[in-house]
């Protein structure tokens, strides 16, 4: 199957059976959706696996959180739960949307390969997902955010997630606005002197490593005539 089949038939699965991907498998699919788009290399995600008890203790911290006196049993829907944390590294060139972004891009591409691997998977979110009960059973630092949880187990035979709504693509992949004549002349500009700019620390960077060259022959010229 090729990538472009497995995004198209790839969807969520609201109900799933009660077997799992095991730990090698996961590690496999893991490594694989980690090659997302990452800008300086930050990898500012980590991923977190829920199983059995693991699943009752996050129900615990959810009813801690909404303030109920009994434990949730939605962690249980699943036989394994993926937690998708942000982990925001320093950097003064990744701003912490960006680093967000690829945490996201990995959780995405994993549901895509644990779809094509066959299991079934929906990402989970709540207005609990933030809160601090939740954050401290997650064992979460103070720069790291949940993004939500991957709910993965059997598809059941027989049974079709539902009819997804079509993407309307032509609608959805746009142009950017014509620029008027004034704004055009302004961008030419802006653009010539950005190349201008560029010539011109190419050329001083240029004559730095010639002056250093002649340094550096000179150096060893009087050395020798020296010995």
């Amino acid at each position: 199957m090729s990538a472009l089949d497995a995004v198209r038939a790839r969807q969520s699965w609201s109900k799933v059976g009660d077997t799992a991907p095991g730990r090698e498998e996961l590690v496999t699919l893991v490594g694989a959706a980690g090659r997302v788009a990452d800008h300086s290399s930050l990898r500012p995600w980590r991923l977190i696996e829920l199983r059995g008890a693991d699943r009752e203790a996050l129900g615990a911290a959810i009813a801690e959180a909404q303030g109920d006196a009994e434990p949730s049993t939605k962690p249980l829907r699943a036989p394994l739960l993926i937690a998708v944390v942000a982990s925001y590294r320093p950097s003064e060139k990744v701003p912490r949307w960006e680093q967000e972004a690829v945490a996201s891009g990995v959780a995405h591409v994993l549901s895509l390969l644990l779809d094509e691997a066959g299991w079934g998977v929906i990402w989970r979110t709540g207005h609990y997902t933030r809160s601090e009960p939740v954050a401290r059973m997650h064992g979460l630092g103070p720069h790291e955010e949940l993004l939500g949880w991957l709910y993965v187990g059997a598809k059941p035979e027989g049974k079709s997630p539902g009819r997804r709504k079509t993407v309307d693509a032509r609608a959805l992949l746009t142009r950017p606005p014509k620029l008027s004549p004034e704004a055009r002349a302004a961008a030419e500009a802006a653009a010539q002197e950005a190349e201008k700019q560029k010539a011109e620390k190419a050329e001083k960077k240029a004559r730095k490593k010639a002056k250093k060259r002649e340094k550096k022959k000179a150096k060893k010229a009087a050395k020798k005539s020296g010995s």
